[in-house]
């Protein structure tokens, strides 16, 4: 690599994770004030969150094979040019079907970045992709932290939404402009364009515990993503003595600030962790963490909320460990990489539609006990998963 896209590269890869993270963890405190600005009922609610991750689903359906056919920066620039595009129209919107076209094409574009940035990690840096692997995902969670606290702020002084997502195109903007200036390799360019199809994609399925895999991690994203897009509004309709609705709001705020800033440590030190115990018994042991933190959390949520920010540092390791096991799984890493988001794509639409569907019809209360469930699930999957002889053989060793 030369000396001179390295920089570029670190760029492009820490600030689009930095980015996607404050996108990712500001879902619900936007969606909160778009459901009066515009007049949203929870269900329609429920569509805005399922809209959104059908726009991932559908970048990540082929921007994997579109990677390895055209390049990673074609991807990335696709991605780049239509998340600001999407921000720039959502934030511009004033009825629900424009908000939802745009909110569809800023998925879409998140979609394709997502991709590309794990597409380009292992391109760039094979011989040490864990840990830039760790290092990204430490910089999504630190934009998950900051950025709940600037739209806080913002809110605050009464600035709108609005003027955040325009905001947050121009930094995408910039991200588009270092791109410009990155000079893909062109064996990393060119390498394996003739080997990927949507039929070697669907043979991965054969395997059973890829499957096991990919299950786990569409049930995962549906439990992130239900609790970061659903809590601020399940949080603010509880009937807490002494506190009015904005200071529901300012500590649901605060709650997912520290939600997220647990779950960057964790990320941080997911890496040792799993040199300790090994991929398989991180994965059982913070899936029955997070199941026990969640009920924990609810049963206490109003005398003692901030509990619920245990969640977080439960969930940290899972997604990479399900990701570093499935690695092993195959030498089909780059078609492994667009199932594994899809799966996240899925989990994600699934959990808008269900819990918006059933808070509308039976209360957000009932709606966000579906997060339990999805919680469960992830809990047995993990102990059904297995990871290749030579990884148990070293840890018992």
């Amino acid at each position: 690599m030369q000396k001179i896209q390295r920089p570029i590269i670190y760029f492009l890869i820490f600030a689009t994770m930095f980015v996607l993270g404050g996108i990712q963890n500001t879902k619900g405190l936007i969606l909160e004030k778009v459901q009066t600005d515009i007049n949203l009922d929870l269900s329609q609610v429920g569509i805005m969150v399922s809209v959104f991750q059908v726009g991932f689903l559908l970048a990540s359906l082929v921007a994997g094979i579109f990677a390895d056919r055209k390049g990673i920066k074609a991807v990335m620039t696709l991605g780049t040019i239509l998340m600001i595009i999407g921000l720039i129209g959502t934030g511009s919107a004033y009825t629900v079907a424009f908000f939802l076209g745009f909110y569809l094409i800023v998925g879409v574009g998140i979609g394709s970045m997502t991709v590309s940035v794990a597409t380009l990690i292992p391109t760039y840096f094979k011989e040490r992709s864990g840990v830039v692997f760790n290092l990204a995902n430490a910089l999504f969670g630190v934009g998950m932290i900051v950025t709940p606290l600037v739209l806080n702020a913002i809110f605050s002084h009464n600035i709108s939404w609005r003027a955040f997502y325009i905001g947050v195109a121009v930094v995408i903007a910039i991200i588009l402009a270092a791109l410009m200036m990155f000079k893909p390799e062109q064996r990393a360019a060119t390498e394996g364009q003739d080997k990927v199809s949507l039929m070697s994609v669907a043979r991965l399925f054969k395997d059973r515990q890829i499957l096991y895999v990919i299950l786990f991690i569409l049930f995962y994203v549906a439990a992130e993503a239900g609790f970061l897009n659903f809590f601020p509004i399940f949080y603010t309709s509880l009937d807490i003595a002494g506190m009015d609705a904005a200071q529901k709001a300012s500590t649901a705020a605060y709650i997912i600030a520290s939600f997220a800033f647990l779950f960057t440590i964790g990320r941080f030190v997911g890496g040792f962790i799993i040199y300790k115990l090994g991929e398989r018994r991180t994965l059982i042991g913070f899936s029955v963490f997070a199941l026990l933190a969640l009920i924990l959390g609810r049963l206490l949520v109003v005398n003692a909320s901030y509990l619920m920010m245990l969640f977080g540092l439960a969930l940290s390791v899972l997604f990479p460990t399900a990701q570093g096991i499935a690695s092993k799984l195959t030498k089909q890493a780059g078609s492994l990489q667009g199932v594994i988001y899809v799966a996240s794509g899925l989990g994600g639409a699934v959990v808008g539609l269900l819990i918006g569907e059933i808070s509308d019809a039976f209360g957000i209360q009932h709606g966000f006990n579906l997060i339990f469930v999805f919680t469960a699930i992830i809990t047995v999957l993990a102990m059904l998963i297995r990871t290749p002889k030579q990884e148990e053989t070293k840890t018992a060793a």
